[in-house]
């Protein structure tokens, strides 16, 4: 970690290696050096777990441009001396987190998983006795389509089983994309997967249609609790046992080790019988936790 290395050391391996180039504005602004791309990669693993190798300077350095032009600062040096100082380590890091990461995600993404959840999961788990209370984690909820997905289906699920109850929690690193997710409004485009009797049921239409949004059912913001969470934390502040945890191409952005870190994290989190949903690219395979493959992707805690 960054935090290893003294102030002199940071200092003069920011001045290794500079380039100037113009950005979008007009500025002139070095580039991003070898040596604070190691800075920058080693403090956003060691913060949020985050892998960030060499083949993604590129990247890195154009999402950071737009802090950089925020903050009026025209160097990757002035950035790193800053994000590094007292001050800038505690209001910078959300920022900086915001910029790198990536939020991808769709309204019923995999519908497989949905299958499972409505066909064998829930009812499972209800019949067992925990469905009057079920409680469900989306972890890396993105801009919320997966959480209020499962609201939905859920909805369904429960008009055919009686004391039928469920909580939802939504979390992401991203306050950004956590902003989006509590509002619940999307372009149409984006609730094309939902099906017709879904949107009806739980959309509701702007008033004026040329600007082409809708927004989630009061009901339905009411269902999914947002809040953010770093999974490098110790504490994820979660006191009830969980039911079900969706966290789906989330992983893959961790090494092994950390993977199995997290993963063991999640299931002392989650109840005997539940079940975890990870992503199409994500395997469990080598790891050392206690779940059980249910279907592709598909896992359930040891009883």
């Amino acid at each position: 970690m960054h935090s290893n290395l003294s102030s002199s050391q940071i200092k003069d391996i920011c001045q290794m290696d500079n380039r100037t180039y113009s950005n979008t504005a007009g500025a002139t602004v070095r580039s991003m050096a070898d040596g604070e791309f190691s800075l920058l990669s080693e403090y956003i693993e060691s913060s949020c777990g985050i892998k960030m190798p060499s083949s993604k300077k590129t990247m890195l350095e154009s999402r950071l441009q737009k802090r950089l032009r925020s903050l009026g600062m025209h160097s990757f040096k002035e950035y790193c001396d800053y994000l590094f100082s007292t001050e800038g380590s505690k209001r910078e890091l959300t920022h900086m987190l915001d910029a790198v990461t990536t939020n991808k995600t769709d309204f019923f993404r995999e519908p497989a998983h949905f299958d499972c959840l409505t066909n064998r999961a829930l009812p499972e788990l209800y019949h067992r006795g925990a469905g009057k209370k079920l409680t469900v984690w989306s972890a890396g909820c993105s801009s919320g389509e997966e959480p209020y997905t499962l609201a939905m289906v859920m909805s369904e699920f429960a008009r055919g089983y009686a004391g039928f109850g469920f909580s939802i929690l939504a979390t992401d690193i991203c306050t950004r994309a956590l902003e989006k997710a509590s509002l619940g409004i999307y372009e149409e485009e984006r609730v094309a997967p939902i099906p017709l009797e879904l949107k009806r049921k739980y959309l509701l239409r702007s008033r004026d249609k040329n600007k082409g949004l809708v927004r989630m059912a009061p009901e339905m913001r009411a269902l999914v609790k947002f809040r953010r969470l770093n999974f490098m934390d110790d504490d994820f502040g979660i006191k009830e046992p969980l039911h079900i945890i969706f966290c789906r191409n989330v992983i893959i952005y961790f090494d092994r080790p950390t993977q199995e870190k997290l993963l063991n994290k999640f299931c002392r989190h989650l109840a005997p019988g539940g079940y975890l949903f990870l992503g199409h690219s994500e395997t469990l395979n080598g790891l050392d936790v206690p779940l059980v493959q249910k279907e592709s992707t598909i896992y359930r805690k040891s009883t």
